[in-house]
């Protein structure tokens, strides 16, 4: 499994709805390279995770770079965010059952979404500095 997130432009993407609309390719580009350039090319395409040589071509002629971000920060705060959900959850069903819930159930997931929040933050002047 990728640890990150490769972010290479896909000609003909709609970006709306998650369709693919095809756009036929007619065009054919030709290169000639130096075995060392080639060995260069592949060594690049391994570090962004790209096995489809076509596509890596396309991204760095067109755009003239790829991007691959590293999305562990942003599986943790989703996990974090599920768990103070199942908490919020549990803490709705016994007050729906009982008419009560504790005042400290209440402060301990206040503190945890601050936690939250302050992790989100900083995730996002990360992303924010990308260029």
């Amino acid at each position: 499994m990728r640890t990150g997130l490769f972010r290479c432009g896909v000609p003909g993407w709609s970006g709306e709805g998650g369709t693919m609309e095809k756009e036929k390719r007619t065009e054919v580009v030709y290169i000639r390279m130096t075995p060392d350039e080639r060995v260069r090319l592949q060594k690049k395409m391994e570090e962004m995770g790209i096995k489809n040589i076509a596509a890596f071509s396309r991204k760095m002629v067109l755009d003239g770079y790829c991007v691959r971000l590293d999305v562990e920060d942003i599986k943790e705060l989703i996990r974090l965010l599920r768990i103070c959900s199942n908490n919020l959850n549990q803490y709705a069903k016994v007050a729906n059952t009982t008419g009560s819930i504790y005042k400290g159930d209440i402060l301990d997931l206040k503190v945890r979404l601050d936690d939250i929040w302050v992790f989100a933050k900083t995730i996002m002047k990360e992303m924010a500095a990308i260029k």
